[in-house]
C-alpha cells in the first residue's frame, strides 16, 4: 500500500483521521470535489446530511476503483460543509461511517472540514475533495 497512516506523539490523537499521510507510490491521483450525485447526476440524500456524506465518500470509492485504487490509498481529505456548525458533526461522523462499512475500509486520512457558504447547487450540504498515491 502506498499510504501509511500516523498520529505523530506530540499531537492529539483524533479517532476521525490521522495527522499524518506518508505517500511513497508512484501515481498521484486527484479526485475532483464529490456531491452527493448517484451515477445519473439525481442528489442522494435530500436534506439528511449523513445521506449526502456517505454518497460523496462512496463516490470517491468509485472514482478510485476506476484508477485501479480503493479508499486505503487516500493521502488527503478536504470535507466542504454548507452552514457547518459544530452540532452537525454527528451527521458527519454517521455519514462517513455508514460509507466506511460498505467500502470495507475505515477512512481516516488527515481531513481538512471547512465550513461554506453554499456549493454548486442548492441541495448539495457536503462536498468531499481527495488526493491519493497509487503504487
Amino acid at each position: 500500500m502506498a499510504i501509511t497512516l500516523v498520529n505523530p506523539s506530540g499531537l492529539p490523537e483524533i479517532d476521525a483521521y490521522r495527522q499524518v499521510s506518508i505517500a511513497s507510490g508512484t501515481r498521484l491521483v486527484f479526485i475532483a470535489g464529490q456531491v452527493a450525485w448517484d451515477a445519473e447526476g439525481v442528489t442522494v440524500g435530500g436534506d439528511d446530511l449523513a445521506a449526502q456524506v456517505e454518497q460523496c465518500y462512496l463516490n470517491i470509492g468509485t472514482a478510485l476503483a476506476e484508477v485501479g485504487g480503493s479508499f486505503d490509498d487516500v493521502a488527503k481529505l478536504t470535507v466542504h460543509v454548507v452552514d457547518w456548525t459544530p452540532d452537525k458533526m454527528p451527521l458527519l461522523m454517521e455519514g462517513i461511517t455508514r460509507a466506511a462499512a460498505k467500502l470495507g475500509v475505515t477512512p481516516v486520512p488527515p481531513a481538512t472540514l471547512l465550513g461554506v457558504a453554499a456549493l454548486d447547487v442548492p441541495e448539495h450540504l457536503v462536498e468531499v475533495e481527495a488526493t491519493a498515491m497509487l503504487d
